[in-house]
């Protein structure tokens, strides 16, 4: 069954740990952020990194600029299209907006590699944020390598990996307010969740693949000891209690 967790300082604790995957070094301190999709009334769609449920929005000059080259594909019943996003003060600006029916994901492919201690070894991790935008629960096939779509259902979601469910992971649902859930896939890779309010929602899961691999660099291929995914996937929910109001806006790390 889903866990509710309504303090604040829990919830960063036990977030911090469920995105173990996801962790950052910058200047020695350890963040554990991701990266979302936010799409504002008539307006076209931007990417966001920090954290939804604590009103934290990375900026630039900041945490914002370790992102290098963003991109975003929206599918539609008029084609697909593929795009970078623009750098704005506090988000990645994509020259599109999903409307009913659409499938929208972004990710960054190109986020630096960075280096960790693990049993007294350095370790190499590539971390791969990406996000999804989803305008309803009607069903959507995987587009991410680690991907949570909508699986038919108000609050059901169904999470792949490499195009094949992944099961016993733990995902992560969380409102602007901070109000949170936690509960873990099936052996089908599917999670239900009850959305009592209204507004959006954002869900994330963390997978770790320590598979070593290389990838294409400026100077050259990096080589990298396993890839730390992370996926958050945006949904609104139209129905249920009018929405608690999100927390004063965090101030973004430098």
């Amino acid at each position: 069954m889903p866990t509710t967790v309504d303090n604040r300082k829990t919830r960063i604790a036990r977030l911090a740990g469920f995105t173990l995957g996801t962790l950052i070094t910058v200047a020695g301190t350890a963040q554990a952020h991701q990266v979302w999709i936010e799409q504002p009334a008539d307006q076209n769609a931007v990417i966001r990194f920090g954290e939804f449920g604590e009103n934290l929005r990375e900026a630039s000059p900041g945490l914002l600029d370790k992102f290098v080259a963003p991109t975003a594909t929206l599918r539609s019943a008029h084609g697909e299209k593929t795009a970078a996003g623009t750098k704005t003060a506090n988000g990645f600006t994509l020259p599109f907006r999903a409307t009913a029916g659409d499938a929208l994901v972004a990710e960054e492919a190109r986020y630096p590699l960075f280096t960790s201690r693990r049993d007294g070894q350095e370790v190499t991790t590539w971390y791969r944020p990406s996000a999804r935008l989803a305008t309803d629960f009607t069903t959507q096939k995987p587009q991410l390598a680690l991907d949570l779509v909508p699986a038919g259902k108000s609050g059901e979601f169904q999470l792949f990996f490499q195009g094949k469910p992944l099961p016993k992971a733990k995902v992560s649902l969380v409102t602007q307010s901070g109000w949170a859930k936690e509960a873990h896939t099936n052996e089908q890779g599917r999670v239900t969740f009850d959305m009592p309010w209204k507004g959006v929602y954002v869900a994330e899961v963390s997978h770790k693949d320590m598979t070593p691999g290389e990838r294409p660099g400026t100077n050259g291929a990096e080589r990298y000891q396993g890839v730390s995914y992370v996926t958050t996937t945006t949904v609104t929910q139209v129905e249920g209690i009018d929405p608690l109001p999100a927390g004063p806006v965090a101030t973004p790390n430098k």
